[in-house]
């Protein structure tokens, strides 16, 4: 089929990275969004523009909040279709208690687990969700969408598509397609190194953007190579989900066995207990860390089998200190505080797959290397969004020669994708800061300003790059990067408008969480009027350049005549 290997690898890495680009843009962006969620949080969120707390008593603060807390009515109504008859009015059977928070949180995340009678599932768990201030215990509203971490983190690895996990199935090919292409990416390249340092702004568009691809593709293949990577293994249970399957009976039975073995029960005794001070849990957990010289906060506490003589409690430490996601649990019986297991030390297998999934998920601490992951994710953005400019550059005179529209499709994709999704998240953020803090179901509107924006970039995509198809620049790029320019800064100043922390304010206070964010949107405003006024020369030069062609080709004609 091919002339040689090369050949072959190209034509892999050329429509693999087309067809599957598209995908990978909305991943590598909103993953670089991902890596400050609970900033984006706070951003949208006024009321939670406090400093990050740590774990809260549990004594004083959480259990009032626990006994207090019921199953959602969004989850009440999607179980009903997993009992069988008509769901229950009541559910008194608490299973689990739980608190998650991280270094980064102001507040502060409550679950709790309840039996489903009548489930088809004997396993099922109807969950309950409560948002607290952890100074108080007081009740934050639920129905505010957290953006960060509830819309734009999900967006990068599941789309939001939640049907039977269609969403999360495409990106995970999408990033195995992606190590296709990287490793078929350097096998084309054979003077790797030198492109490395080959980047020539002032060449012609096709030239430009393809040095551009090859210098981000370069610099950053360790990082897109790890992240494709180390997202399949965290999601392998997803892809491959044998234990819940094929080996469902094993899986049952394994629980078990292991329970018999670390000493912590795995159903309910049916006989009512009590529950001793968990602050005191906390305290020798702690204790015990420092003693392996691995002080630190909580990050995650459970109450297992609530209510139940078999009820136990869980201390996990928070671990930002490393890379690996680490708990280093302790386990306590509840009526008592008795220790009854702590976690050994991980096997060889178990070692590599947390600090895989810790590299993926960054917990930790460190500042400068969140921001390179950020570089990272970004430099990936550049890569897709200049391989589609290649490919439609060096295709379109082509194209228009042969009257097919092959590549104006393929530039009206790009455009939407790589500015229309830029385009869509401000208008989101506009949203949030216009819509009323009262309104019903306001999560649902945020959400659909969104993809209303997106399918809007969508259609102006289409409509605007008809000059494609005579081998000439879309306008749909300039325009798009002046309605980026436009709408950073009106979010900007609708955030000061709205809640009185302007820029000055929070720069001035050194609350850099919401100062992050808005700055973040200014240099977005700024770059895309850089490209706009480039992509503007770029197209009075093809213009020139046209005019000087249809006059040398008159005279020749007339010289002829």
């Amino acid at each position: 089929m091919f002339q040689n290997f090369r050949l072959t690898m190209a034509w892999l890495h050329t429509w693999f990275g087309l067809v599957l680009g598209f995908v990978l843009m909305v991943v590598f962006f909103f993953g670089s969004l991902s890596v400050f969620d609970r900033e984006i949080d706070r951003w949208a969120i006024p009321s939670t523009r406090f400093a990050p707390q740590p774990m809260p008593s549990f004594d004083k603060i959480l259990k009032p909040v626990f006994e207090d807390m019921k199953p959602s009515a969004e989850n009440i109504e999607a179980a009903k279709s997993r009992v069988n008859g008509p769901i229950a009015q009541s559910f008194p059977v608490t299973k689990s208690w739980g608190a998650y928070t991280t270094h980064r949180d102001p507040v502060l995340g409550l679950f709790t687990g309840y039996e489903l009678p009548n489930a088809k599932d004997p396993e099922d768990t109807l969950w309950g969700t409560r948002t607290i201030d952890p100074r108080t215990g007081a009740s934050l509203p639920d129905d505010h969408l957290k953006i960060g971490s509830q819309f734009f983190y999900p967006l990068h690895y599941s789309l939001n598509w939640k049907w039977k996990d269609l969403g999360t199935w495409i990106v995970g090919f999408a990033a195995l397609m992606m190590l296709v292409a990287l490793v078929s990416g350097v096998v084309m390249h054979r003077k790797i190194f030198r492109e490395l340092f080959t980047f020539r702004p002032k060449k012609h568009t096709q030239r430009s953007a393809l040095d551009l691809h090859n210098l981000t593709g370069v610099v950053a293949l360790p990082f897109h190579f790890i992240f494709a990577f180390s997202g399949l293994v965290i999601f392998g249970g997803t892809y491959f989900p044998v234990t819940h399957t094929q080996l469902a009976p094993l899986h049952a039975l394994h629980e078990k066995h292991e329970a018999a073995e670390t000493g912590l029960p795995h159903e309910r005794a049916g006989v009512a207990g009590s529950l001793a001070s968990v602050d005191a849990m906390v305290a020798e957990a702690q204790r015990r860390w420092a003693a392996q010289g691995m002080a630190g906060d909580v990050g995650f506490l459970t109450v297992n089998h609530v209510g139940d003589a078999n009820a136990y409690v869980s201390v996990y430490r928070a671990g930002t200190d490393r890379i690996a996601l680490v708990g280093n649990g302790i386990h306590f019986k509840a009526s008592t505080g008795e220790l009854l297991r702590e976690d050994p030390p991980q096997t060889a297998v178990a070692s590599v797959n947390t600090f895989l999934t810790g590299l993926h998920l960054q917990h930790f601490r460190h500042w400068l290397l969140r921001w390179l992951y950020v570089l990272g994710g970004l430099s990936g953005c550049v890569c897709i969004a200049t391989g589609f400019i290649f490919f439609v550059e060096k295709r379109k005179r082509q194209h228009a020669k042969q009257g097919v529209s092959g590549a104006r499709w393929v530039d009206a994709f790009a455009v939407s994708t790589v500015t229309g999704i830029v385009i869509a998240a401000l208008t989101m953020l506009i949203g949030n800061r216009l819509l009323p803090t009262d309104l019903a179901g306001r999560g649902d509107w945020e959400q659909n300003i969104f993809w209303g924006a997106w399918a809007l970039a969508f259609l102006h995509g289409i409509w605007r790059t008809a000059p494609v198809v005579s081998a000439r620049m879309a306008p749909a790029w300039a325009e798009q990067c002046w309605a980026i320019a436009v709408l950073g800064v009106a979010a900007v100043l609708l955030n000061g408008v709205t809640t009185g922390d302007h820029l000055l304010r929070t720069l001035s206070n050194g609350y850099w969480p919401v100062a992050g964010v808005d700055l973040a949107m200014l240099a977005s405003s700024a770059i895309a009027v850089l490209a706009a006024r480039k992509l503007k020369q770029r197209a009075q030069g093809q213009r020139t350049a046209a005019g000087e062609d249809a006059g040398t080709a008159a005279a020749l004609e007339t010289a002829s005549a």
